[in-house]
Parts: C-alpha cells; sequence; structure tokens
C-alpha cells in the first residue's frame, strides 16, 4: 500500500468513525425519489458492462432527474449516451493528490440535492466510498458484501459470484420488486389463491 492509498485510506476511516446515519423508511424513499445517482464503476470493460443496464434505472425511478457519476479520468462520454441523463465527468484537477474529491466537487454535488444514490462499483473505489460518506440524508443502495454500513443504507446480495452481467441484473430486478412491489398474492402474472 502507498502513501496515497494509507493517507486516503486514513481519510475515509475518519469519515465513517464520525457518520451519524439517518433514518429511513425505505420504500417510501424509492418512491418519492426525484433525483438519482448512479455511481460508475472505474475501468472500460466495466463501464462496458453496466452500460447495457442503465435505460432501466430511468425506467424504474421515472420521472425522476438521473444523473450518472464517473470516477476522474474515465472517458464516460464516450461510452454513454447523454440522453435521459445528466453525466458528471470529473476531471483529474477535481480530486486530490491522494485520489479523493476535492470540496468544490462535493459541493456541485450537493447542490443536485440527490435522495437516493446507487453504488455500481463491485470493487473498492476510495474516490466513490468518500462520496458516499458525503451524503447521510441520502438512502445509498449498493451491492451485496462489498462496502457495507455506513457507506450503503441496504446492499443487495446476489448468488451470482463472478458473473458482471447477471450480478447487475439482479441487482435492477431487486431494486424494481422493492420500488413497486406485487400485490400480496401475486407471483409474476400469477395469482394465488389462500392469500
Amino acid at each position: 500500500m502507498g502513501l496515497k492509498s494509507f493517507i486516503a485510506g486514513s481519510k475515509i476511516g475518519w469519515r465513517k468513525r464520525h457518520y451519524t446515519s439517518s433514518e429511513f423508511s425505505f420504500s417510501a424513499e424509492l418512491a418519492a425519489s426525484s433525483a438519482v445517482l448512479i455511481c460508475l464503476p472505474e475501468g472500460l470493460r466495466e463501464l462496458t458492462t453496466v452500460k447495457p443496464f442503465l435505460p432501466e434505472f430511468g425506467d424504474i425511478f421515472s420521472p425522476a432527474e438521473m444523473f450518472l457519476l464517473a470516477s476522474p479520468g474515465s472517458h464516460v462520454a464516450n461510452v454513454f449516451p447523454r440522453k435521459g441523463y445528466r453525466i458528471i465527468a470529473p476531471s483529474m484537477s477535481q480530486r486530490t493528490w491522494t485520489g479523493l474529491p476535492k470540496p468544490g466537487l462535493l459541493k456541485t454535488l450537493h447542490a443536485n440535492k440527490f435522495d437516493l444514490i446507487i453504488d455500481l462499483n463491485l470493487r473498492q473505489n476510495s474516490f466513490i466510498e468518500f462520496i458516499l460518506l458525503d451524503f447521510p440524508d441520502c438512502v445509498k443502495i449498493g451491492v451485496g458484501d462489498h462496502l457495507g454500513d455506513p457507506f450503503h443504507n441496504i446492499e443487495i446480495k446476489t448468488s451470482y459470484m463472478r458473473d458482471e452481467r447477471n450480478i447487475y441484473r439482479s441487482f435492477i430486478e431487486t431494486i424494481s420488486q422493492l420500488k413497486n412491489p406485487l400485490p400480496r398474492g401475486f407471483v409474476g402474472q400469477t395469482r394465488l389463491s389462500g392469500f
């Protein structure tokens, strides 16, 4: 571990220890979401894997305003269409020498008044972790067994270990079900009797 990683980890650890979580009515918060921030993974391969799933978030949370947040240095604008999403692609100058976001970027993010943050990172990303800790009043959803509390209010764990496409597919289906649960007694299109 290099000096930069050590200092970044120390800053994240300090924030984590001094973090105070808010209480949420989860289903009500999902239903009322008006500004959703989706934190994209780093790397071209990961961005390409997640790209086909992004329109589904727009469908689930419509009519909320949708934002995509890339890590500095990602060429996300070359990968993702702008239709339906506002893309936030920080430059390398918007992060500190340790790789964490600068205060000016955090201020810009807060100006958008996000009420839901979805973290699509499957691997450690200290830049995104620091941002997650800076939004205690947002509902934050992540992929299971990744960061835990206080970074995420809820994590969705799938049975797929390394199949990233199926991890994202299961993740989106679960979020959709949490936001728009089927009426009691229904499974798919079939109504069960006795409920």
